[in-house]
């Protein structure tokens, strides 16, 4: 069966699902996206590999590419080889010096070592024709991943509170929602912070 090749286009809240949110894949050189649920700590660990964000101490999925690179295992790449009941499923194509394994994986923890190893994500036909949307020509042009900030409770301070606060006040902000470890958050007041420096 043919593979197709798809990239991470957007990560946002699920419409459908609350305290949920969707990865979308959108299909190399085509039209079709692919959205898929997945939860909020994965949403955060796809996001934080995304956005190239360090965190202080290794994230789940950082250990596990650590261990990986430590034992000379590579993630050559990951398939979303079948689509159960609305549930997907996923396997991690692994390669040592002397063998190549496949293991099942959530897609969810599958995306999120896929986007730390730089590993080609695919599917088949049949999966995107039947979870797969077709988009727009004018939305094939943006290339750029766009994630969807989320505020946390904890922190009290939504995204309008943000361009009320200087730019000082801001990176003391960012350095304190990353000392908490709230990515999703920081990603946020990261973004408000660039934007300003673009306007100045």
């Amino acid at each position: 069966m043919k593979k197709i090749e798809l990239e991470i286009v957007a990560l946002s809240h699920s419409i459908t699902q609350t305290h949920s949110y969707a990865v979308v894949l959108g299909e190399v050189n085509g039209l079709r996206r692919l959205p898929i649920v997945i939860g909020g700590f994965e949403a955060q660990a796809i996001a934080v590999a995304l956005e190239k964000m360090h965190p202080s101490r290794p994230l789940t999925h950082d250990l596990m590419k650590n261990f990986m690179t430590a034992f000379n295992v590579e993630l050559h790449e990951v398939v979303i080889c079948d689509l159960q009941e609305g549930i997907f499923y996923s396997k991690l194509v692994c390669t040592s010096e002397s063998e190549t394994v496949e293991i099942d994986s959530r897609t969810s923890d599958a995306l999120a070592l896929a986007v730390r190893f730089g590993c080609p994500i695919f599917t088949y036909e049949n999966i995107l024709e039947n979870a797969g949307i077709m988009m727009e020509e004018t939305d094939k042009e943006k290339k750029q991943v766009e994630t969807v900030s989320v505020s946390s409770t904890s922190s009290g301070t939504g995204s309008e509170d943000l361009k009320s606060l200087t730019l000082e006040e801001l990176q003391t902000l960012l350095n304190d929602v990353l000392e908490s470890e709230d990515y999703m958050r920081a990603i946020a007041i990261r973004d408000e912070i660039n934007n300003r420096k673009k306007r100045q």
